[in-house]
């Protein structure tokens, strides 16, 4: 049984502890998919760079670059070009093609 004071931990996620209906949340986003919109993350494997080093280039926290590979956020024009020259691509890489 869990008792009142241990409660509260179970509702912190980023302690790696899940709070009730934690799962169902997650379902909820899956069905509203996420649409992948950069491609960061599949240049910087091509150029085998990480995401540490990259966000050292362009003089950004570590988690912004990291919810920008992830597609969670998404980066903008000013620092999209700063990415396209420091990775030395054209800015067009570093998105999906919208037409097919």
């Amino acid at each position: 049984m869990i008792g009142e004071g241990q409660m509260d931990v179970l509702r912190k996620p980023k302690f790696g502890y899940f709070y009730p209906g934690y799962f169902d949340k997650m379902a909820k986003k899956k069905e509203k998919g996420i649409v992948e919109i950069n491609r960061i993350r599949v240049v910087l494997a091509e150029k085998n760079i990480s995401q540490k080093d990259l966000a050292e280039m362009v003089n950004k926290a570590p988690g912004t670059i990291t919810r920008i590979c992830s597609n969670k956020n998404q980066p903008t024009l000013k620092l999209l070009r700063e990415i396209a020259l420091a990775l030395d691509v054209n800015i067009k890489e570093l998105l999906y093609d919208t037409k097919f």
